[in-house]
């Protein structure tokens, strides 16, 4: 639960950010927050996030 936490707040504050320097204008990021809430009821949201969780644990395991 704390990284799907982390990558909300990091993709929140990337699109803030967006939103803020003009790259993104405020309708298509309206659309993108949409698209991602509705996403996230879909049947897919499971494999999504066992993706994100794969790919969380694939980073985390890097030695360097």
């Amino acid at each position: 639960m704390a990284i799907s936490l982390s990558v909300v707040l990091l993709l929140g504050i990337v699109l803030v950010v967006m939103i803020r320097s003009g790259s993104i204008k405020t309708g298509p990021a309206l659309v993108a927050l949409l698209f991602g809430f509705f996403l996230a009821s879909t049947a897919s949201a499971d494999d999504i996030q066992n993706f994100l969780d794969d790919v969380a644990a694939t980073i985390s395991d890097i030695q360097f």
